[in-house]
């Protein structure tokens, strides 16, 4: 049942959602190889079904730049096995509707609560990887070329680059990202994508620009290919069920950290197992129209909740605002040259690169930042799967050593009998508006996301207490994750201290300078005693 009492909200929501969610539906069709009109099939299918079906209640889906990063790979392998598109096609919609059903499936079983056990550098490394693999697809077309398939052979042969560049099409290009970033400095009201898409359209059709274009866009509804999955040959499923596996892994992992941010962002809590089965659902459709898959998409459900989307409706109505433009104005869209769709996309991939994790690549363990490398390098070379398969293997087994560790420098200095591992939500409670929160055991990448769940579902206080004398060891996800914290606290004007932290943990706030620049040495105590006396100190002086 959709929610109809934030009506006025939820309609700007998501009309807002569908003009920012336009041109990132073109332009990821155009880069899978099925054409724009695949990527807004996609955008149409996905933003009505998963929002009806899923767990979140403002999230907006469609496609993503690594779920588009995927697809092309399949799309291109699929090609290059059949001949062409048209011979492949059965194939390739088989392989999304499977990923769609391995979603539903992933939901029902209960995956979607493991989402919050990957850790920070695999997630780093692969963001990355997925944004570079998207500016590199696009550096033939910024120059108004066609771009080869595969990365290995865009650097191959980005010495054809000077004889073949179109200084047409470079400018564009350069126009596009030019507006795109600095448009919002005059106004934000108006999405700049939508603005260098418009304008930069009008602009190459107006001068006639020698430059590429998209091409013949179909107008109305599009064809359900139900005919197509029943009459092809089923004698190979593994060449479908190995590429379904991945886009549905990826597009779990997708969605569900959005979730996460719209659960951030309006203070609720999604389901996530629901989400899976929503997203599984819009893949399904997307499919059988022909459109690419997709997951959750971050900045289009960050927009929608900022325009006032608080219900699944938002969702729905951002669908429906797509399906407008499918049905009159597709001879337009044909219009748009490529250059602004690479320039459009060139922002994406710089938007995707994980900046923190790469800023502070010196200043975690070496382990895992030789963790984030390795994911980043294989995910842009090798497999996204494989990227992330290899990662988690590598970081469970550094996190075994680490609390091997642990236990043998406890053993020599205390008896192995304590908890470890574990929240102690005893302590939890509002002392005179101070919250002391218990911690014991380590702070990592399995433990983040409860941890970020206690800090949001915090009562009104004037402080909070991090006792942390039992925490022997934090790593990039912890540390992210107590960042995110304290921020969050600071701006909700609720002071921190941390009492009794370790040499390690405290070493890696001080490397990210959390300490002393958000929590000051004022707010550090050698244990929970001494934050007591100076409390009741500060209450006397104050009485």
């Amino acid at each position: 049942m959709i929610d109809t009492k934030n009506l006025s909200g939820d309609m700007f929501g998501g009309i807002t959602a569908a003009v920012v969610a336009l041109p990132l539906a073109l332009a990821f069709g155009v880069q899978s190889g099925m054409g724009a009109i695949a990527g807004l099939y996609g955008a149409i299918a996905l933003g009505i079904l998963a929002a009806m079906f899923g767990g979140t209640r403002t999230q907006i889906s469609g496609p993503t730049g690594p779920m588009a990063v995927v697809a092309a790979a399949i799309i291109a392998g699929e090609i290059a096995i059949y001949g062409s598109l048209e011979a492949a096609i059965g194939t390739i919609v088989a392989t999304f509707v499977l990923a769609g059903i391995f979603q539903i499936l992933m939901g029902l079983v209960g995956i979607g609560q493991y989402i919050r056990y990957m850790p920070y550098p695999v997630i780093s490394g692969f963001m990355s990887g997925i944004g570079l693999i998207i500016i590199f697809q696009q550096i033939f077309p910024f120059f108004g070329m066609q771009s080869p398939p595969a990365i290995i052979d865009i650097f191959g042969s980005i010495g054809e680059v000077g004889s073949g560049m179109n200084m047409q099409a470079v400018l564009l290009s350069l126009a596009t990202i030019a507006t795109i970033y600095l448009f919002p400095k005059v106004t934000k009201k108006v999405p700049s994508t939508l603005v260098a898409l418009i304008g930069l359209t009008i602009v190459a059709v107006a001068t006639g620009l020698n430059v590429p274009n998209i091409g013949d866009i179909p107008r109305g509804l599009p064809e359900v290919h139900l005919n197509t999955l029943l009459s092809m040959d089923w004698h190979h499923p593994m060449v479908m069920v190995i590429p379904a596996l991945t886009l549905a892994a990826l597009g779990a992992i997708d969605s569900l950290l959005t979730s996460v941010v719209a659960d951030n962002k309006t203070k609720t809590k999604h389901d996530s197992n629901r989400e899976l089965i929503g997203q599984g659902i819009g893949n399904i459709g997307a499919g059988l129209i022909g459109g690419l898959p997709g997951a959750g998409a971050t900045m289009r459900t960050v927009v929608n909740i900022d325009a006032g989307g608080r219900t699944k409706l938002s969702g729905v109505i951002h669908g429906l605002g797509l399906l407008l433009v499918l049905l009159g104005a597709s001879e337009y869209a044909s219009l748009i040259p490529l250059p602004v769709l690479a320039g459009i996309l060139i922002t994406v991939g710089l938007g995707i690169i994980d900046y923190k994790g790469l800023k502070h690549i010196t200043d975690v363990p070496r382990s895992e930042a030789v963790i984030m490398v390795i994911v980043l390098v294989l995910t842009v070379f090798v497999d996204l799967l494989q990227a992330v398969a290899v990662g988690m293997v590598m970081a469970s087994v550094l996190f075994m050593k680490k609390m091997g560790d642990v236990a043998e420098e406890r053993a020599h200095s205390r008896p192995m009998d304590e908890s470890s591992g574990e929240l102690l939500e005893g302590e939890g409670s509002d002392r005179g508006q101070i919250y002391v929160q218990t911690f014991k055991g380590p702070i990592f990448f399995g433990f983040t996301s409860y941890f970020s769940q206690i800090i949001s579902e915090l009562p009104k206080v004037r402080a909070v207490v991090l006792r942390m004398e039992d925490v022997p060891y934090i790593d990039q996800s912890g540390m992210y994750a107590i960042e995110d914290a304290v921020l969050d606290l600071e701006k909700r004007g609720i002071e921190v201290f941390i009492t009794g932290i370790q040499k390690q943990p405290q070493d890696m706030l001080r490397r990210i300078k959390l300490i002393p620049e958000v929590i000051e040495e004022e707010s550090l105590f050698q244990d929970f005693e001494t934050f007591k006396r100076f409390v009741s100190i500060a209450r006397n002086v104050k009485g």
